[in-house]
């Protein structure tokens, strides 16, 4: 049985589980996703990846401001949705909202819950050295991602991946996860258990000083740290090349040789001591520079081993 869906969401993690919901043949009422927002160098307004995915279906888009008042709701209680579907939306839902839908709302989070409920999971989770991730669907409440979990799917997480890496992998799992949790729902089949009390974990937003790399740390947790902000934000060093202190974001490490003083260039293949052992930089990225290997970084640049990086 077709089920009538709003879904909401916003960046490209969202977008596979749009096209495999529309692909099962569920009428999608409405798309909610946030306002068009100012990007490149005009500035330009540009539109979500999920509302141009939407706009590529010919589905009606709602980006209102707020859901928190009562036109908002009004108009949401309108589309007499039998469920909403929400994947990264970047809004939190009021009360109001969330008791519309007659099934209720289910959101799709990355990550095996109540391990790192919050923003941003897929980073945290590389962050912190987890060796285990996965998706879950889990019906919304108040609380946040305290909800009970329908369904899961585990997806190891490999010493060298990032976390782009990681989250194409878990948006691809997390749309097949969701439209097997719409089906079982259409059947009256999906149930749900409440999360455990213990293990909870927050992957708090994250902040321009979460990207700052801290030397002083063993080789792996810097390596972690790395990977987990690669591509983006991308975590960063700073060191002066000759015109005062620059910004570098390292996207690739590796296990590197040597010990010394940490954040020290070992050697002109790109070994940097840290508190304890040292990491291998691979791939780095200058301000308005494209990425490039590091020795490629190391010929336009005045510096060679025995320089600090801070």
């Amino acid at each position: 049985m077709s089920l009538r869906v709003v879904f909401m969401g916003t960046p490209d993690f969202a977008v596979p589980t749009l096209a495999e919901i529309v692909g099962q043949g569920h009428e999608i009422v409405a798309v909610y996703t946030r306002e068009p927002a100012a990007a490149g160098r005009g500035m330009d307004l540009k539109p979500s990846p999920v509302h141009r995915m939407a706009e590529r279906f010919g589905l009606p888009v709602f980006t209102p401001k707020t859901l928190r008042t009562e036109e908002a709701a009004e108009t949401f209680r309108s589309l007499d949705a039998d469920v909403a579907v929400v994947v990264a939306y970047g809004m939190i839902l009021p009360k109001a909202i969330l008791e519309a839908p007659h099934l209720g709302c289910l959101n799709l989070h990355a990550s095996l819950l109540p391990r790192w409920r919050g923003a941003a999971p897929i980073q945290r989770a590389i962050m912190a050295g987890d060796k285990e991730t996965g998706v879950a669907v889990m019906k919304m409440e108040e609380g946040l991602d305290t909800g009970p979990v329908a369904m899961v799917e585990k997806s190891a997480i490999a010493p060298d991946m990032t976390a782009g890496e990681l989250h194409d992998k878990l948006m691809v799992l997390g749309a097949d996860l969701m439209v097997r949790a719409l089906a079982a729902l259409s059947r009256g089949g999906l149930s749900f258990t409440p999360q455990p009390e213990e293990g909870v974990t927050y992957a708090h937003k994250l902040k321009n000083e979460d990207a700052r790399i801290d030397w002083s740390k063993p080789a792996q947790a810097v390596h972690d740290h790395i990977r987990g902000l690669s591509p983006f934000p991308g975590a960063f060093f700073t060191a002066d090349f000759g015109k005062g202190q620059e910004r570098v974001k390292i996207l690739k490490t590796m296990p590197g040789k040597g010990s010394g003083e940490a954040g020290t260039l070992l050697d002109g293949d790109g070994s940097v001591s840290c508190g304890d052992g040292a990491v291998r930089l691979l791939q780095v990225q200058r301000a308005g520079k494209g990425p490039v290997a590091f020795d490629e970084f190391l010929r336009g640049v005045r510096i060679g081993p025995g320089a600090r990086f801070s």
